[in-house]
This record gives structure tokens, C-alpha cells and sequence, in this order.
């Protein structure tokens, strides 16, 4: 690896709730508000910070077109009340978009074009379905049957990779009971509190009667999707959706979420400059590629590389947020990195639950992820925290961060 020339610091880190799409929480609310609102809430963490000082927004968005087209970054940015002269650029590695849109802003501080940056990510899955609205395939796919693997659904690679990596139907139950268990446990102990910002939510509803507006307000403080009736008995019931004798139902899946995270970089000479207290050091990132069809193990060639990159082991990890956009996925992910020796201790791995229970909200999971490892290491005093999961189209990316 090249010589750094200096080092990224994160100083703020903040997500809103993660709302269920369709009918949840932000189902009439626009994701530029959203993230608008989570990048003043990060800048309400560093007061001292001058925002004139900011180079650029750089924003993960897995399916950058309708509400969330026209440049959402540059747009929210310009909505969060930032001055004119801070840039902004939507990146889209689908569900890596958030965690490589930090990875971008570090690497611009670290190589000295800029000293401080934001970095985030932003989904509307109730406002852009997954795929987009207008879905489209080059026919050049189904052409060569090596690349037709790419328009598989997604959960039809969770099943071959389920039955590749031999993940049974009752292991992936008890997987996502846990993942809920662990959630709700999390909300109670209130270990969300430090990363998450409250969302003031507005609910117009016209009378018809006089023409008049009426405004309901609201604040959401806690993410939609755990669910305290969850049961193994209750998830055995449900039904495969992707493969009639398959494995992988919608209780054993992220769900489909909306949601947004932001996080405020800088460089060491920012750092003294505005008085800012970093929370974490941007230690490495890693993306590798995999077949398509079976896109889920991405992180088994990632976190290798990562981990190689930082100069550390797995065990000296102290807390990991391994999305779960399927059970089979990151059982399968777990179970083959043990049996190569790198073993993640599943104490530390998605502690506060995961994906399963909190939520999906695809481009923006890497950043809130982000930041539920930063604030997580700071209320453990773990040392080192690792953000990874697996990409569509096949990828896997992972980011490890150093809490300061």
C-alpha cells in the first residue's frame, strides 16, 4: 500500500431511525429531507467546525433516480442549510454505497486534497423500489452463460448459497430470532441513543370541506423493525419466496427499509485548527468481486483483505457489523472464514442485532452501519471495528475503523 499521507478522522457520526418502507415511518417523507437531516444533525456534533471549511458531500444511494435522482447529495446539501461552496456526488456500489462513500471522503484527506469532507448514505425503498423504477438489463447478459448470474434476484442467490454452503432452514431461523432478540435487548439498554437522531416527522392531510391545510408532527426515535413477537415457531411457518423448495423466507431476510446516515471527516490539521475531538481513525477498506449468483460470500475475500490492509488479525477486532441481508449469507460468510482461520467472535458480530431485525435501507446501510461500530467502540472500549457485507452484482467491501 502507497504511503499515507496523512490520516482521516471521523469527529461526527450520526443516523435517523430506520423506518420500514411501503407503510413505516418516512413513507410520505422525501430521502433528501432525510439525509438533509442527518447531515445537520453531524454538524451539530462538531460546533466549532466552520462548514465553509467543507470540501464535498460524497453519498452512497443504491438506486440514485426519482426522489432520490438529480444528485441527492448536492441537493441535500444545499437543503441542510451547508454554504454553496461545498460540493456534493452520489456514489452507487449498492449495498456498499454508505461505507465506500467514507472510504472516498477519507481517501481524499489522506492524500491531501482536502481536509474535511462528509460522508454518508440515503435509501427510499417506499419511495424507489428495489430495482429501481424502470428496471433494464442489457441483453448482452443472457447472451454468455457466465455472466446471466447477474440478473438473478437477489434472494435467489441466497439460495445457492445456502445450498452451496450447506445453511439449513433452521439454522437461518434461529440466526434471525437472534438478531431480533439482540435488537430489542439494544433499544431497552438504550445503546442506540448515541448514534441515532430523531426525526421530526410532518403528516399534511387536506379538508376538503374548507381547503385548509391541517399538520400533524411527530417524532420517531427508534427503528420500525424489531419485533418482539418474533418466534422460531413463528418463523418456521413462514413460506420460501424465492425457491419453491428453498430455505430463505421473508423472517430470515433483511427487510426493506428507508433510512440515512452522515458522518463528518477530517484531517489531523482540521482536527487542531477547529477544536474537534475525532471519534475514530478511517484504518482500511476492501472490495473484492465474486460470481454473481452466488453474491452473498463477498465478504469472505473482503475482510481478508482488510484485515491485511489494517495490519491486524480478526481476533483483534472488538466490534463488527456484518450486514445480514440474509441469514444463509452470513452464516455462510462466518462459517467459512472459521474454517479458515479467521474467526469472528460471534459475541462481537452484529452485537445490537442486524439487518434481519433493524432494517436494510441499502445504499445508506454502510454509513449508519459506520456509525453504530464508531459509537459501539466507544461505549465497549473496543480498539478496532469492522463495517462489511455483501454487494449486488457480486462484491464484497469492508471498512475497519480505529476508535480514538
Amino acid at each position: 500500500m502507497s504511503k499515507q499521507v496523512q490520516e482521516a478522522y471521523i469527529c461526527a457520526a450520526t443516523r435517523l431511525p430506520i423506518g420500514k418502507s411501503g407503510r413505516g415511518y418516512y413513507r410520505n417523507t422525501r430521502p433528501d429531507e432525510m439525509l438533509a437531516r442527518a447531515i445537520q444533525a453531524a454538524l451539530a456534533q462538531v460546533p466549532g467546525l466552520d462548514p465553509a471549511a467543507i470540501e464535498d458531500a460524497i453519498i452512497g444511494c443504491s438506486f440514485p433516480e426519482g426522489e432520490q435522482g438529480m444528485n441527492i447529495a448536492r441537493v441535500s446539501a444545499v437543503l441542510s442549510g451547508l454554504p454553496n461552496s461545498v460540493g456534493g456526488v452520489t456514489v452507487n456500489r449498492y449495498c456498499a454505497s454508505g461505507i465506500t462513500a467514507l472510504q472516498m471522503a477519507a481517501d481524499r484527506i489522506r492524500i491531501g486534497e482536502a481536509e474535511v469532507m462528509i460522508a454518508g448514505g440515503v435509501e427510499s425503498m417506499s419511495m424507489v423500489p428495489m430495482g429501481g423504477n424502470k428496471p433494464s438489463l442489457p441483453p448482452a447478459i443472457f447472451e454468455r452463460d457466465e455472466n446471466i448470474g447477474l440478473a438473478y434476484g437477489m434472494g435467489l442467490t441466497a439460495e445457492k448459497v445456502a445450498a452451496q454452503w450447506k445453511i439449513s432452514r433452521e439454522a437461518q431461523d434461529e440466526f434471525a430470532l437472534e438478531s431480533h432478540r439482540r435488537a430489542l435487548a439494544a433499544i431497552e439498554a438504550g445503546h442506540f441513543k448515541a448514534e441515532m437522531t430523531p426525526f421530526e416527522i410532518l403528516e399534511r392531510s387536506p379538508n376538503l370541506a374548507d381547503g385548509s391545510i391541517s399538520i400533524n408532527r411527530r417524532t420517531v426515535d427508534t427503528d420500525e423493525g424489531p419485533r418482539r413477537d418474533t418466534s422460531i415457531e413463528g418463523l418456521a411457518k413462514l413460506r420460501p419466496v424465492f425457491a419453491a423448495k428453498g430455505s430463505v423466507t421473508a423472517g430470515n431476510s433483511s427487510q426493506t427499509s428507508d433510512g440515512a446516515g452522515a458522518l463528518i471527516v477530517a484531517s489531523e490539521a482540521a482536527v487542531k485548527r477547529f477544536g474537534l475531538t475525532p471519534l475514530a481513525r478511517f484504518v482500511s477498506f476492501a472490495v473484492r468481486g465474486v460470481p454473481p449468483e452466488i453474491m452473498g460470500i463477498g465478504p469472505i475475500e473482503a475482510i481478508p483483505a482488510a484485515l491485511r490492509l489494517a495490519g491486524i488479525r480478526a481476533e483483534d477486532l472488538g466490534w463488527i457489523e456484518l450486514n445480514e441481508a440474509f441469514a444463509a449469507q452470513s452464516l455462510a460468510v462466518l462459517n467459512d472464514l472459521d474454517s479458515k482461520g479467521i474467526v469472528l467472535d460471534r459475541s462481537k458480530v452484529n452485537p445490537n442485532g442486524g439487518a434481519i431485525a433493524l432494517g436494510h435501507p441499502l445504499g445508506a446501510t454502510g454509513a449508519i452501519r459506520a456509525a453504530s461500530v464508531i459509537h459501539g467502540m466507544r461505549r465497549t472500549g473496543a480498539k478496532y471495528g469492522m463495517v462489511t457485507m455483501c454487494v449486488g452484482a457480486g462484491q464484497g467491501a469492508a471498512g475497519i475503523l480505529e476508535r480514538l
